[in-house]
Parts: C-alpha cells; structure tokens; sequence
C-alpha cells in the first residue's frame, strides 16, 4: 500500500509556553547533504593548514557572543521555554568557551618531540555534531569550537526542537570570518541524522540520550575508523549525611534536581538519605522549599526558577513516571498533579520511591526520587546501583564521608557540597558506563577533536655501524 501522508518538507520550531512561531526552514534532503559533505570536504585543506585563522575566528566569535547576549539569550528562552536568568547564564558560559577551547587546544595538543621522535596532531576531516535542545548554543559549541580549532569542517544537525538557535549560532561563526564549507547546518530529526551517520564523515560528536547513541553505534558497526565521541545522560545520585548547614543542603538540592526544569544531563534523578533521625530537618525543609519554587514563562517577572519543558509530550512522559511510581508504591511529598494547568508546565515532584522496585532509567523532567539508607555503606551501594555513571554527589560536612565517597562512587563527575549541575568547562565532562564512551567533553574536547600522529625521522639516510645478523649488503665500491 502507499501511504498518502504528506511528507513534511520544512522544519518549524515554536516557543513551549505560548506555541507561537519563531522559525521555519527547509528539512535537508539528500542532495544538499550530499552537496554539504561535499563543500566540507573540499575545505577541510586549507582550513586545516591555517591554525592562525582558526584561532582568529574563535576568538572573534567570543567577543560576538558578548556583543550579542542579550538578543541570544531571548532567542534560546523563547525557544526552549527555559528561564531568561538562566540563559543569560548560558550565552556567558558559550562566550568564555571560545577562550578555553584555544587554551586546551594548545596545553593538549600542541607538537612535542623528544629523542624517540615527534608527536604532531591531526584533524579527522569532516566531522558530524549532533546538538541537544536543553542547551541549544552551549553543548552544541562545546563541540564545534575544537572541533573547528583542531582543523576539522563541521556539519551541524541541531536538535529539531531548537533550530533557531543553532541558526544564530551560525550567523555568529561566519560573522567572525568562517570561510564558506567549513561550518554548515543541516536541520531535520532522526531521518535526518541517519543520512548524514551514513555518508561519508569521519568523526561524529554527539550530546544526547542513551537510546540514540546505541543507534549512532549500531550504523557505525563496520566502520571503525569514524571517531565517536558520545556525551550522555545518568541516573545520578545525590547523598545526603552528615550535614550541619540545613539550609544550604536544601538549596543544593533544589539546584542539582530541578535545574532547567529537570532537563540536564547532570540533574539528580535520585536522593538518598539515611533512614536515622540524624538529618530530621532536612527532609521538610526540602519539601516546603520545593512547593515554594516559583515556576512560569520565560520572561515572568519576578523571575520563576524553572520554565516549562521543551513540549508538552516530554511533560506528559515525565508526569507519566511519577505515576507509575505512585502505582508501585512511591509516596508523593509533593503533588503528583492529575492534570497540568499548562500543557508543558510541571511542578518539581518529590516521591518517597524507597519501596518502589528499582528502575534505572533517565527521567528528563522536575521529579526527584528519595531513597532511605540504612548506612553509609548502604547509600553508596544505592548510589552506585546504575547501568549510568555520569555525576554523583555528596553533601556533608564529614570529611572521612568525602574520602571514602570519592574513591567508591562510580562516575566521571563527583561533587561535594556542590549542586551535581554545577560542571566546570575547565575541567573534563563526561561520565561511564551508560553515560559515554571514555571521550569527556568540556576541556577535554580537544583530546577527541584530532588524532596524534608518531614521526620518526633521520637526517640523512645512511647506514647503521653495525648490519642485522644474516644481512649482507654488496657495494659496487
């Protein structure tokens, strides 16, 4: 049978909070993939012999990012529903990423030689990344400026959900002097992605979930020699022990579950405290702050501390678990609302989950699990009981907690006393297990963005003092 759907042919991308339309654009076919892994290919020469230029145009684009916060910032909350305050926040960590990237592009990769010989380091070519909506401009650059400083070209397949953003981000690279070729965006979702997977790019850098890295692995099966460097989520824990400062548990609490409206990779999806009276503010502290936060539109004054999710099915699948953790024996100490006043809006939801069997998967929204202890040993065999491994955190004010905690947590990114959403760019990003495939991001894009190349070499070409046993050379001397 052949269907008679029309094919949609345009992308159209619309504010979560009030559905009204910011852009729309043309879905790329397979001819203008074709035609753009093309252009990227025949500039990956010349851009890849000139590190000044490349060097130039990152630098230019922080001082641009600058120059143009403000207008990014209402760009990225009207197109992802998050918070002005907090994507004033992003466009500042996008702009000081330009200067670090250059930094760890020469402390990481810079030639060295020694007696053995040199290291020199060298682009893949075309490298294909692959954004997330949840930091549209953030994670996605935090690819594609090492990538672009270590002499790669770059296709870039924004998330459907944010293109506008990823359009702006575009008109601010060439802005800053990037040749034609070397950086183009091609918009569309999975179909999309699949094509560009399957064509003939040499490195694919990815910000996203678990299901579709297994995907990007699947299609790369037989082909080893494309670099994949994959940045995924977790099931991160947070515990709580031994802790003076009450408030300011609470605080880093709020921060770490329900920042972005729970829509971080490095959110705490699971709290465990200890089943003891040690800590007997805390819990309703927590409870009364969470029923306090303010949430709402993007540019809601007083300003909220969370918006809404990038669309209502992610609402609805969010909302979706927490009652079917309430159908497995979690307690709401929070509402569990049964309709939503706003189609993409939630509450922040806390369940006691202690009784609940154990489910070890990613919730990408404002619901936060608690988990009693019985010991600390018991909180880290909890803590640790994920296929995930990207952050786990402690808060305590007990520093032999710390050392035990920071030797047995299974993670790539371990906090104390900081909220789990709290990651540096000066440091490595990037976590185990079901979170990624050993390539940390952040200052360590640099490591996945070329590969060293071994040179050996003599001066001159001439003969050893001494020949191999059973080798004789004849003369005609």
């Amino acid at each position: 049978m052949i269907s008679t759907e029309r094919v949609s042919t345009e992308l159209v991308s619309t504010n979560p909070w009030d559905n009204s339309e910011l852009w729309r654009g043309p879905i790329a076919t397979p001819a203008t993939i074709a035609a753009a892994l093309a252009s990227a290919r025949a500039a990956v020469a010349d851009w890849s012999h000139t590190p000044d230029l490349r060097a130039s145009v990152i630098t230019r684009l922080g001082e641009l990012l600058k120059s143009h916060a403000d207008e990014l910032a209402t760009l990225i909350s009207r197109e992802t529903g998050k918070v002005l305050w907090e994507a004033r926040l992003e466009v500042a960590a996008m702009a000081n990423k330009c200067p670090l990237s250059i930094r760890a592009e020469h402390e990481r990769r810079s030639p060295t030689t020694s007696p053995a010989g040199a290291i020199t380091y060298r682009p893949h070519g075309v490298a294909l990344v692959l954004g997330p909506f949840n930091f549209p401009g953030h994670l996605p650059l935090g690819h594609i400026a090492p990538a672009l400083l270590a002499g790669n070209t770059v296709l870039f397949k924004p998330s459907e959900k944010t293109p506008a953003t990823a359009e702006f981000l575009a008109r601010l690279l060439h802005l800053a002097g990037l040749p034609p070729g070397v950086l183009q965006v091609l918009h569309g979702g999975a179909a999309v992605a699949t094509q560009l997977i399957d064509s003939d790019i040499n490195a694919v850098l990815f910000t996203g979930s678990l299901p579709v890295a297994t995907q990007i692995l699947s299609r790369l099966t037989r082909r080893p020699g494309v670099l994949t460097a994959l940045e995924l989520g977790g099931n991160n824990p947070l515990i709580a022990w031994d802790i003076q400062n009450t408030p300011a548990a609470v605080l880093h609490i709020l921060q770490s579950a329900f920042a972005t409206s729970g829509q971080r990779c490095s959110c705490a999806r699971r709290l465990i405290l200890p089943r003891s009276s040690s800590n007997t503010a805390l819990l309703p502290m927590l409870t009364a702050a969470a029923l306090a936060l303010r949430t709402g539109p993007w540019n809601a004054e007083p300003q909220p501390f969370f918006g809404p999710l990038i669309d209502a099915p992610a609402a609805a699948h969010t909302l979706s678990v927490a009652r079917t953790l309430l159908q497995s024996g979690a307690t709401a100490l929070t509402p569990v609302p049964d309709r939503l006043a706003h189609p993409a809006l939630l509450p922040p939801m806390l369940l006691d989950a202690t009784h609940c069997p154990r489910s070890d998967v990613e919730v990408f929204g404002p619901l936060l699990q608690l988990h009693f202890a019985e010991s600390f040993e018991h909180a880290l065999s909890l803590a640790n009981a994920t296929s995930y491994g990207l952050v786990s955190g402690l808060l305590s004010d007990n520093p032999a907690l710390w050392d035990t905690f920071r030797r047995t947590a299974r993670a790539g990114v371990l906090t104390l006393n900081r909220p789990t959403t709290g990651a540096s760019s000066e440091l490595p990003f990037g976590g185990i297990g079901n979170s990624g495939n050993h390539r940390p991001s952040a200052y360590f894009a640099a490591d996945y963005c070329s590969h060293p190349v071994a040179e050996m070499s003599s001066p001159a070409l001439q003969l050893p003092p001494t020949l191999p046993p059973g080798l004789t050379l004849t003369t005609n001397d």
